[in-house]
């Protein structure tokens, strides 16, 4: 068994897809069928079920995948000792991140790195904070950036800056003239992101100093994107809560308005595993975010 059948298995797997797993890896599909094929003749284990023309996990390639993943994640620890040595002229870092995060605050922080260290090639996926973090606990991204305070132990947890969520309404609403009542805050339509996102949290957890509960609301849509959320706002969807971060542009350009409300600031947080090694390039960029020359 080789690290390329690894690599191979656990492309196809997560996307239960033999082309999308060799486009993934720029390989022929049939260079990717063949290393499936030699791994189940090998073992005489079947991996995947053949289905018409797709293909499933079996229950033995869903265990498989478990530890060829955690297989990997030791190869690639191993390289990034390695490529330490010839410190920050060359490798990689994985970054994964929050979409407020990720689409407003580590672009520009993302480029200044990029300018100081072209060596170093950066990539960057984008979730909510609980995907962010379970793939810092896997091993599966280096750094993570979350907007939403989360308790576990696996996770060393550093501030690198501060955001304000607002609540903002479609430009002539009401509320945007007069502060709303707690009962007309529960009669009002909701257009919020999905559970699990840092900014749907945080608006809940700061919902009982505006007299309310999470299940007091009517929540008219449910998305996974900023800005769909700013757009559907903005065409008179209802009310919404948002990073000031995401809504500047729609306030400054008239579409939104913000309503009079207090909300709790929020940190943005860089998580990283505390006992999986920190490479150079992973330092040197959580080490960037923190002094404070990214926008806050």
């Amino acid at each position: 068994m080789t690290l390329e059948q690894l690599r191979i298995f656990v492309a196809v797997a997560e996307r239960e897809h033999l082309t999308q797993g060799a486009r993934a890896l720029n390989l022929t599909q049939s260079a990717v069928s063949s290393a499936i094929a030699t791994l189940e003749a090998r073992y005489a284990t079947r991996l995947f079920d053949r289905i018409g023309r797709r293909i499933a996990l079996t229950e033995a390639g869903r265990l498989f995948l478990a530890e060829a993943r955690a297989v990997l994640a030791r190869a690639a620890a191993a390289e990034a000792v390695l490529t330490d040595l010839s410190g920050l002229a060359r490798g990689s870092l994985a970054l994964m991140a929050s979409q407020t995060v990720a689409n407003y605050w580590l672009p520009p922080l993302i480029q200044r790195f990029r300018g100081a260290h072209p060596g170093i090639a950066v990539s960057l996926a984008i979730d909510n904070t609980e995907t962010v973090s379970a793939a810092i606990r896997d091993g599966a991204a280096d750094l993570g950036f979350i907007e939403a305070e989360i308790d576990d132990p696996a996770l060393a947890v550093t501030a690198v800056a501060e955001d304000e969520l607002v609540i903002v309404v479609p430009a002539g609403h009401p509320w945007a003239k007069a502060p709303p009542a707690a009962a007309q805050l529960r009669q009002g339509a909701w257009v919020l992101r999905e559970p699990g996102s840092g900014t749907r949290s945080m608006f809940e957890a700061a919902l009982p100093g505006l007299g309310l509960a999470p299940g007091d609301l009517a929540v008219a849509l449910e998305l996974p994107s900023n800005e769909a959320i700013c757009a559907a706002v903005a065409a008179g969807g209802g009310a919404t809560a948002i990073s000031r971060l995401v809504a500047a542009n729609a306030i400054a350009a008239g579409r939104l308005a913000t309503v009079a409300l207090p909300l709790p600031k929020r940190r943005f947080l860089a998580l990283r595993h505390k006992e999986r090694y920190l490479a150079s390039a992973a330092a040197a960029f959580l080490a960037l975010a923190q002094s404070g020359t990214a926008p806050a």
